[in-house]
């Protein structure tokens, strides 16, 4: 498990708001992807094949407040197999919030709460499933 910090998630009540604060607040690039109710956030310089192009930083996404378990910012975290990561979680005191469910063709995601009751996802990427 990599455990690394890969991704962050942040829900919106109005879609137009949201983005165009993020764009001017931080110069964002959002990118719409209607057919899963889902922005693409990109929060510095990015290849679309493969991920942020300099160290130091992680992309992101925004959906609608409602669409799915978070109502508040989520980080993600990489893991080499939801299942597994989520039975150890399970057996270390935290609960899964959602199961593992394809994301497209690029893999597949889950959310959980910690011991302390944070939300916080999980990613695996479809190349290691």
């Amino acid at each position: 498990m990599s455990g690394r910090v890969v991704h962050f998630e942040v829900p919106f009540d109005d879609a137009e708001r949201a983005k165009g604060f993020y764009q001017e607040a931080f110069g964002w690039d959002i990118m719409s992807m209607p057919e899963m109710q889902y922005n693409l956030v990109s929060s510095g310089p990015t290849d679309m094949q493969t991920g942020p192009t300099e160290p130091g930083f992680i992309n992101g996404g925004m959906f609608a407040r409602g669409v799915n378990a978070a109502t508040s910012p989520v980080l993600v975290i990489d893991v080499p197999e939801i299942d597994h990561a989520l039975e150890k979680i399970e057996k270390l005191g935290g609960l899964t919030v959602t199961a593992k469910a394809p994301v497209g063709d690029m893999g597949f995601a889950a959310y959980f709460k910690d011991t302390e009751g944070n939300l916080l996802g999980l990613w695996q990427s479809a190349q290691q499933s």
